[in-house]
């Protein structure tokens, strides 16, 4: 009853400093529950939600879109505990689904994220220097997750040895597999007309935005390289802070990340508001080269 309630309430973090074969468990679970979905749904005969290649499925498009971004928000705040304990792991794990990555490792990767944020060895997406554009940075990002979820991996259980890179290809195998069976449940459960016409596009959409988000919110448009936390809120970022928890205000989030929306930080404690290019001399600071170079 106890594994239960932890698998229902602590984060993925804790459970796999805990166990190296936590990765394993969690995507082979997800594995057979999603299998055996799917399998159900064809022994049933279920035709889908949609059967009809209809372009008003189109209409539904800016809300599935709002979906994607705000499990993305959510599976953010989750991974804060910023809901209460009893269904904090519960909404991040939803989200998860939604999403495709799963909650563990989104989990994973944005607590390494705050723990070395903007180091250009240890941070999973740092904007620095070569890849301050955003299609650079997005390439970028996209590689080194994978990269990051094995280095952690070998930093807690012993190294880059033959076993582990063993073990690694084996895990990575298994989770684009879980992935994979993940998304083709969600076909047969929302019929391929929704499924083509909205959730993939709708989930393409969240994956550009949230590599935006990371990479708009670390100042890549600084000429100095001043690329650290910072608040936006005006035109675009001012009407995404409205709708989606005030998630610009990256800046205040990495002062105090329990903050389910960071706008809404004490004045006396905030930080300022900046347009993008704009100095951030002003910003704390948080040394990050002595990190790099101790790991390399």
């Amino acid at each position: 009853m106890s594994a239960l309630v932890a698998s229902l309430t602590v984060l993925p973090y804790t459970q796999f400093r805990k166990s190296r074969h936590f990765y394993l468990n969690y995507d082979a679970f997800f594995l057979v529950v999603c299998a055996a979905l799917a399998a159900a749904l064809h022994a049933a005969r279920w035709q889908g939600l949609t059967q009809a290649w209809e372009p008003r499925l189109l209409l539904w498009l800016p809300l599935a879109c709002q979906v994607q971004i705000l499990c993305s928000v959510w599976i953010h705040n989750a991974t804060h505990n910023n809901f209460p304990r009893a269904i904090n792991r519960v909404v991040g794990e939803l989200c998860g689904l939604v999403v495709l990555t799963r909650f563990a490792s989104w989990e994973i990767i944005h607590q390494r994220h705050h723990k070395y944020s903007d180091d250009p060895v240890l941070d999973p997406h740092p904007v620095m220097e070569g890849y301050t554009g955003y299609w650079k940075f997005a390439a970028r990002t996209l590689i080194s997750v994978e990269q990051q979820l094995q280095t952690m991996y070998f930093e807690m259980y012993g190294g880059k040895t033959p076993e582990n890179v063993r073990f690694q290809r084996y895990r990575a195998v298994l989770s684009f597999a879980t992935m994979a069976v993940l998304a083709y449940t969600w076909q047969l459960a929302l019929g391929a007309p929704a499924f083509f016409m909205l959730f993939l596009p709708a989930s393409l959409v969240g994956v550009l935005h949230l590599l935006h988000f990371n990479w708009s919110t670390h100042n890549p448009w600084s000429t100095t390289g001043a690329h650290h936390p910072v608040n936006l809120d005006h035109g675009f970022y001012k009407l995404g802070n409205l709708i989606w928890h005030g998630i610009y205000f990256h800046g205040n989030h990495h002062q105090n990340a329990s903050l389910f929306n960071p706008s809404k930080m004490e004045a006396s404690k905030a930080l300022p508001v900046i347009l993008p290019g704009d100095s951030t001399d002003h910003y704390p600071r948080k040394k990050t080269k002595a990190r790099a170079q101790a790991a390399a």
